[in-house]
C-alpha cells in the first residue's frame, strides 16, 4: 500500500510513501506519520489519500512510523484544509501547519557536538564567533542549533555552524523532537481489597514501629472509605494525600515498597470547569424573543442568517438560546470571536449556563494546552461549545450544529501573516456547510458584502433594532480639533478641553469612561529637533515607535528594537525628541490628569501573555479602575456596565487610510467603540470624537448612528468602482531583497497578467510600508467577476508563476496571494 501525504511545507503538491509491511493495517486517512523528507529531516505527515498502485518514475521512501493508534484528523477536516488551499491560492501544507498544533507536529531538529577527531589548524584560525560557539558546544555537549544560539546570543548562527562542520570541528545530526507533554496525575489506592481484614491487619502490622507510615495508612484509608460512602471511585489523588497528612513522596514509597499501597498514574486533561452551572437560560425581552423565532425560521430557508443589531441589543443572549438548542439535540456549537480578549467575559456567561461543556481555545495557550483540547474533541463526540478566535476553525469537530460568528465584520477574523491568508467568517460559513450545520452571523455593523447578501436574499436577515431593556443609543458629539486650536482652546495634550472635563466629570461621578486611540507605544514619533533626522528601521522602511517602559525604539512591522540615541547621528547635535503620542503616552497623562483615579491600558504591550486581557477586562468589570486607555482591543464587544463616556482620540487615523475598505472600517470601528457606552437604561452614555473633518461622510452617519445610511452610501462607491461585493479582489505580491529585481520582474509580471486577464490588472504600485525584513515589495491587483472559478484563476496564476520563476534571477523572489483583503 502507498500513502498519500501532506507535508507541513508550503509546496504546491503532497508527497507519495510506501507503507512497510509492519505497519500494513495501521495506517489510515488523517492517521499523523513520520516520514523522511529530503536528505536528511524528518516531519510529521497527515496521510490523506491510500492507494495499492505504486507512482511511476518516481522514487519511493517508506514510511518510518505510525504516531497514534487512531486518525487525528477527520474527514471534514481534510476536506476544509482543501478549500482553504484552492480559494485563498496557497499549498495545503501552509494549511496544516496552521492547522494542527504545534505539538502535534513531531518534526527533527538540528543538533551539533564537537568532531572529536578535530585539531585546530594553526595556519587558519577560528574567528571569535567561531570560537564561542565551538567552545559553547563542547561545554553542553550534543545541542540544538536553537538552543546554541540561545545560549550565545549570536543570532544568525548557521552559516558560522555550515563553517565549522566544513572544517571538520563540528558533526551535525538530526532528532525528532516531540514537544507535547501530556499531564499526568499519580493514583495511590490499597494493593488489597478494602474489605479484606487479614491483609488489612497484616499492613499495620508492617508500619507498627513507622509513625509516619501508619499516619499516611490511615489518612489513605479514611479518605478511600468517604469516597466509597459517597458512591465515586475508591482512588485518591497522591498529591490530595500529601496536602491532608503534610508528609513526603518517600513515605508512599515505602508503603508501596511493602506492597501495601499501590501507585499508578493516568493521562488528564488540563481542562475542567470546577464552577456551579445553573442551567438557567437568559430570559429574553419580546423583541429578543420575536428575533429567535424570526432566526429559527431562517434556517427553515437559509443555511447562513445575518443578525443585524444594534450595540447592547442582547446579541449574546440569543446565541446562548441557540447554544441551547442546539446542546439538547445531542450537536455541538462553535462561537467564533474576534479577539482572545472577549473569551474572558464570554466564558463566564456561558460556563453559568452549560459549565463543563464550555470549551476555550486559541492562540494564547500553551502546546500542550492546546492538544490537550484537540484531543478532547476527537475521542470526545458529547455535546460542548467552543468559544475561540480563528484557530478553532481547525479542531476535530465531529456533530457540529451551528457556528455562531459574532462581530463578524471584524478585520481581526482575517489571517494576514503567514500563509493561509484566510477569513475565518468566510471559512466558518464553509465548515458549517460541509458538516450540514448552520452559520449566524452578528454584528452592529455588518460588513458591507455580508449586508449586500442578506438583503439580496443569499442570507436570512433578522434585525434588532433596540438596546436591552430599553436603554438609548450614546449621544455622539464631534470636536473640531482645527477650530479648537484657531480659538485657543487647545489644552496642549491629545484630549480637547471639552473631553477634558467630561471625563473629570465623569470620574467624579463614579462612573467609567473608555479612552480610544489607535496607536500603541509611547510616542509614534522620534526626530531631531535640529535637522529633522528620523531614525527608521534598518530592515523595513517605517519610522520608530518609542516605548518607555522599556526605554526602547521599535519597529511595529519587524520587532526590532534599537536604543534612543543621545546624540543625533546625523548633526551630531544632543537634539532627539519624542513627539506625538501613543496608548503608553496617554496613559501617563491620564494619570496625571484626573487625580485619583486608576488607569489601565489594554493594547497589545499589556496583553501578551495568556491572563493579560483576563486580569484588565475582571478588574475594570469590577470598578477597581475609572478610566481604561486602549486601542482597537476596547471597541469588539466588550461589556462593561459603568462606562458612560467614550473619548475617541483621532478619528482621522481611521478615515484617512489608503485603502477602498477605510470608510468602512472607520465607521465599524467607531460604532462599536461608541456602543461600549451606556448600556445600562440607568446610565446615559456620551461619545467624543475628535477630528479635524467634522464634514466627513463617515462622520455624519456616525453622528446619527445611521448604519444603512452609510451602507447606502458605501455599495454605491463600491458598485461605481467595481469593488466587492461586485467583483472579487485578489491582491498579488512580489518580494525580493533587491530593488531592481523587483522594481522589473513586478512591471513584466503586470503585463503578463494582462495578456491573459486584460483590464482586471491594476499596477504595480509600492504599498503603504515598501519594505518589511529586508525585502522590497510590490504589490499587483487582480480583480475578477465573483462568479469566476477560483480553480481556473489559480492555474493561470500557477501558470504565470514557473514562467518567471525558470529565470535564474527571480528564484530567490517570493510571490504569494490575498484573496478577499481586509
Amino acid at each position: 500500500m502507498y500513502a498519500e501525504v501532506i507535508l507541513p511545507l508550503p509546496l504546491g503538491a503532497t508527497f507519495t510513501y510506501r507503507i512497510p509491511q509492519e505497519l500494513d493495517g495501521k495506517v489510515s486517512i488523517g492517521s499523523r506519520i513520520i516520514v523522511p523528507f529530503g536528505r536528511k529531516k524528518l516531519y510529521t505527515a497527515i496521510v490523506c489519500g491510500l492507494s495499492p498502485i505504486a507512482p511511476e518514475d518516481m522514487q519511493i521512501k517508506d514510511v518510518m512510523t505510525v504516531l497514534d493508534p487512531w486518525p487525528i484528523v477527520r474527514h471534514p477536516q481534510l476536506r476544509l484544509w482543501e478549500w482553504i488551499g484552492e480559494y485563498y491560492l496557497c499549498s495545503i501544507g501552509d494549511v496544516m501547519k496552521a492547522a494542527l498544533p504545534a505539538g502535534l507536529k513531531v518534526e527533527s531538529e538540528t543538533f551539533v557536538e564537537v568532531n572529536p577527531d578535530y585539531e585546530e589548524d594553526t595556519s587558519a584560525r577560528l574567528t571569535e564567533t567561531e570560537a564561542v560557539l565551538l567552545q559553547t558546544v563542547d561545554h553542553h555537549g550534543r545541542i540544538s542549533v536553537a538552543d546554541l544560539e540561545h545560549r550565545t546570543g549570536i543570532t544568525r548562527t548557521t552559516q558560522t555552524v555550515a563553517r565549522l562542520v566544513e572544517r571538520c570541528a563540528l558533526m551535525i545530526s538530526e532528532k525528532l523532537v516531540e514537544r507535547y507533554r501530556a499531564k499526568r496525575e499519580t493514583i495511590v489506592s490499597l494493593a488489597f481489597p478494602h474489605d479484606d481484614t487479614d491483609s488489612m491487619h497484616r499492613a499495620f502490622d508492617s508500619v507498627r514501629g513507622a509513625p509516619k507510615q501508619e499516619q499516611l495508612l490511615i489518612a489513605l484509608i479514611d479518605m478511600l472509605n468517604k469516597k466509597r460512602h459517597e458512591g465515586r471511585d475508591p482512588e485518591v489523588l497522591r498529591s490530595d494525600l500529601l496536602t491532608s497528612t503534610g508528609l513526603s513522596t518517600a513515605i508512599v514509597s515505602a508503603l508501596s515498597a511493602k506492597g501495601i499501597i499501590r501507585i499508578t498514574t493516568r493521562e488528564v486533561n488540563r481542562f475542567g470547569f470546577t464552577g456551579v452551572a445553573t442551567g438557567t437560560l437568559p430570559s429574553l425581552t419580546d423583541h429578543q424573543a420575536e428575533a429567535l423565532d424570526r432566526i429559527h425560521l431562517g434556517f427553515l430557508k437559509r443555511d447562513v442568517v445575518l443578525l443585524h443589531g444594534v450595540t447592547s441589543s442582547g446579541k449574546t443572549e440569543l446565541y446562548i438560546h441557540l447554544i441551547d438548542f442546539v446542546l439538547r439535540k445531542g450537536e455541538q456549537a462553535l462561537y467564533l470571536v474576534p479577539e482572545i480578549a472577549l473569551t474572558t467575559q464570554l466564558t463566564r456567561r456561558l460556563q453559568k449556563v452549560f459549565g463543563d461543556k464550555v470549551v476555550i481555545y486559541h492562540s494564547k495557550f500553551s502546546d500542550n494546552e492546546r492538544v490537550d483540547i484537540w484531543k478532547k474533541l476527537l475521542h470526545d463526540n458529547s455535546p460542548c461549545v467552543v468559544i475561540g478566535a480563528r484557530s478553532s476553525l481547525f479542531l476535530p469537530y465531529s456533530r457540529l450544529g451551528i457556528v455562531i460568528v459574532d462581530e463578524e465584520h471584524e478585520s481581526s477574523y482575517k489571517q494576514y501573516d503567514p500563509a493561509p491568508r484566510y477569513n475565518a467568517r468566510d471559512t466558518a460559513i464553509v465548515l458549517a456547510s460541509m458538516h450540514g450545520a448552520k452559520t449566524l452571523l452578528g454584528s452592529a455593523t455588518p460588513a458591507v458584502e455580508t449586508y449586500y447578501k442578506a438583503l439580496s436574499g443569499r442570507y436570512g436577515l433578522v434585525e434588532l433594532t433596540e438596546r436591552y431593556e430599553g436603554a438609548r443609543l450614546p449621544d455622539i458629539e464631534i470636536i473640531d480639533m482645527l477650530d479648537e486650536k484657531k480659538r485657543g482652546r487647545s489644552s496642549g495634550s491629545p484630549l480637547s478641553m471639552r473631553l477634558l472635563g467630561l471625563t473629570r466629570e465623569t470620574v467624579d461621578h463614579g462612573r467609567q469612561a473608555i479612552l480610544f486611540h489607535n496607536r500603541r507605544g509611547f510616542a509614534p514619533v522620534v526626530m531631531c529637533k535640529q535637522c529633522a533626522y528620523v531614525p527608521k528601521c534598518q530592515y523595513c522602511d517605517v519610522s520608530l515607535t518609542y516605548h518607555r517602559r522599556q526605554d526602547e525604539m521599535v519597529c511595529h512591522y519587524c520587532g526590532a528594537t534599537y536604543k534612543l540615541p543621545t546624540i543625533c547621528p546625523s548633526c551630531k547635535e544632543p537634539a532627539i525628541d519624542v513627539f506625538g503620542y501613543g496608548t503608553e503616552r496617554l496613559e501617563d497623562i491620564a494619570d496625571g490628569a484626573f487625580g485619583d483615579a486608576k488607569v489601565l491600558r489594554m493594547d497589545l504591550d499589556t496583553t501578551r501573555n495568556k491572563d493579560g486581557y483576563d486580569k484588565i477586562i475582571t478588574d475594570f468589570s469590577a470598578g477597581k479602575a475609572q478610566i481604561l486607555v486602549g486601542t482597537q482591543m476596547v471597541t469588539k464587544g466588550l461589556d462593561f456596565a459603568g462606562v458612560s463616556l467614550v473619548g475617541v482620540l483621532n478619528a482621522d487615523t481611521l478615515i484617512n487610510f489608503p485603502d477602498f475598505r477605510s470608510a468602512e472600517r472607520a465607521f465599524n470601528m467607531l460604532e462599536q467603540v461608541a456602543g461600549r457606552a451606556g448600556r445600562r437604561d440607568d446610565i446615559p452614555g456620551r461619545v467624543v470624537v475628535q477630528t479635524t473633518r467634522p464634514d466627513h461622510p463617515v462622520i455624519n452617519f456616525l453622528r446619527e448612528h445611521d448604519y444603512k445610511g452609510f451602507y447606502a452610501h458605501e455599495i454605491e462607491e463600491r458598485r461605481l468602482y467595481s469593488y466587492p461585493p461586485f467583483t472579487r479582489v485578489i491582491n498579488i505580491y512580489l518580494k525580493h531583497r533587491d530593488l531592481s529585481v523587483v522594481a522589473d520582474a513586478s512591471v513584466r509580471y503586470t503585463r503578463r497578467l494582462q495578456e491573459l486577464f486584460g483590464n482586471r490588472v491594476f499596477g504595480p504600485e509600492e504599498p503603504h510600508v515598501s519594505r518589511i525584513q529586508s525585502l522590497y515589495i510590490r504589490k499587483i491587483m487582480l480583480k475578477i467577476e465573483t462568479e469566476a472559478s477560483m480553480r481556473k484563476v489559480k492555474a493561470i496564476l500557477r501558470n504565470v508563476y514557473e514562467e518567471f520563476m525558470v529565470e535564474k534571477s527571480l528564484r530567490s523572489m517570493i510571490v504569494y496571494y490575498d484573496v478577499d483583503p481586509n
